[in-house]
């Protein structure tokens, strides 16, 4: 199939440096619905000095999903892993992926991540023909009538089985479902579904799953990010040691986009680590004192927190 990429000069940049230790979640042109070559991520990440980036690509299990044959997993590989030998370790670029989990397709996913090495793994729940939010007017006609409690429950429970099922090394914009009920329903708060969240977070601590800090909420309807602030607070107070942030990008001008929030959101809750992994075994990667300092200093002199300042480290 043939794909259409976008030269690294045609689009608006980034401003401001991102200096910042990993991304964790970037999709390329060999991705259904974006069109970023790796090289293009590469570039920015050296000009930014992020020392490091990791390719998920989509891939879907279903026949009738878009990312289910768009790209063979020797044709990921050979991408990334020559991407990553022309860039050398500036920046070092980590094949990852981005399976779209479903219970009922959980024996096909495991199967394959048996056969197939990875360095990363996210697992998120999608919209997909088989869930009430396929569309925007689908999910208008699904959330008419009912509560945000209600049009989300089906998610909810795709999200822990994904979690418990204990394939991936994080699961992706944990609440991604608020996007799909905002027009209908309006912004999905946390105290109202505070046990809604306990039930994942608590999974996760009990798991050894780490919690991903999604940028893209804020360059979307939600203008937060997956999840906010008060969820990854909460995250920690349960026990949560294991989390990492990520922009997931699709176009280049979304490269690092709120990540700036992310950190912020991650360090003012204390955690001074990101948790990664490179292939073999769980990385613990080192937010600097600059950035902690950068992020949670407002204009003002004054740090935000959002719970005790102890640090922690890897788990």
């Amino acid at each position: 199939m043939a794909r259409q990429s976008t030269p690294l000069s045609s689009v608006p940049l980034p401003s401001a440096p991102l200096p910042f230790p990993l991304d964790a979640h970037l999709h390329t042109d060999l991705s259904p619905d974006a069109i970023v070559p790796v090289d293009a991520y590469a570039a920015l990440a050296r000009e930014y000095g992020m020392p490091e980036i990791c390719i998920t690509d989509h891939l879907d299990f279903d026949p009738g999903d878009p990312a289910f044959a768009f790209t063979a997993f020797e044709e990921r590989e050979r991408t990334v892993r020559e991407a990553a030998e022309r860039w050398g370790e500036s920046p070092a670029i980590r094949l990852g992926v981005e399976i779209t989990y479903e219970q009922r397709l959980e024996a096909d996913i495991r199967e394959h991540l048996g056969r197939h090495r990875y360095d990363y793994t996210i697992g998120s729940v999608h919209p997909s023909l088989r869930n009430p939010m396929r569309s925007p007017e689908d999910a208008a006609r699904w959330c008419a009538g009912k509560t945000h409690r209600e049009a989300s429950a089906w998610y909810w429970d795709e999200v822990e089985a994904a979690i418990r099922s204990g394939l991936f090394d994080t699961i992706g914009h944990l609440d991604f479902v608020k996007r799909y009920m905002h027009a209908a329903l309006g912004p999905f708060e946390f105290e109202p579904h505070a046990d809604v969240y306990d039930r994942l977070l608590t999974a996760l601590v009990e798991t050894g799953t780490a919690l991903e800090v999604n940028s893209s909420g804020l360059r979307q309807e939600p203008a937060e990010a997956y999840p906010g602030p008060l969820v990854v607070e909460r995250f920690r107070q349960l026990g949560g040691e294991l989390v990492v942030a990520g922009s997931d990008a699709h176009r280049i001008e979304s490269f690092g986009f709120g990540l700036r929030e992310a950190y912020r959101s991650i360090a003012a809750s204390g955690f001074r680590w990101l948790s990664f992994r490179r292939g073999e075994g769980r990385v613990a990667v080192e937010m600097s004192r600059e950035i902690v300092a950068r992020v949670t200093e407002t204009g003002s002199g004054e740090i935000v927190t959002y719970g005790p300042g102890a640090d922690l480290g890897p788990g």
